[in-house]
This record gives C-alpha cells, structure tokens and sequence, in this order.
C-alpha cells in the first residue's frame, strides 16, 4: 500500500510537501505514511483516493484496477 501511494504522488510529479499541503497534514505525517511507519487514517484514505481518482481499495493492495 505504501508503495502505491508514493507512485501514485509520482505519478503527478508531486512532492511529499505538497501532498501534506493537500491532505493537510505534516510532511513528516505524509513521509511516515509512504514509509509505512504510520498507519493511514481513514480521513486521509479516502482523500488520497479522491485526489488520484482511485479506490481505496487500489491503494490498500486489495485490487490491481485503478
């Protein structure tokens, strides 16, 4: 799941600081969910999910179809 949310910012050629900017969030918060040191909030999932235009199923590895 880490791993998708860093591609999917990638993707988009944004930075971590950016990402935070949108989710409203710390830097550091957004690092540590990419990192896999903290767990997403829900709030955040689903934002995530909105702002890729994706599920959240896709960004918890439970499906391959974006």
């Amino acid at each position: 799941m880490y791993t998708r949310i860093r591609d999917l910012r990638e993707d988009k050629d944004l930075t971590q600081a950016n990402m935070a900017k949108i989710l409203h969030c710390s830097q550091q918060a957004y690092s540590n969910y990419e990192l896999g040191l903290r767990d997403i909030p829900t709030n955040i999932l689903i934002a995530l999910a909105d702002f890729h235009q994706t599920t959240t199923d896709y960004i918890l590895g439970r499906t391959n179809k974006k």
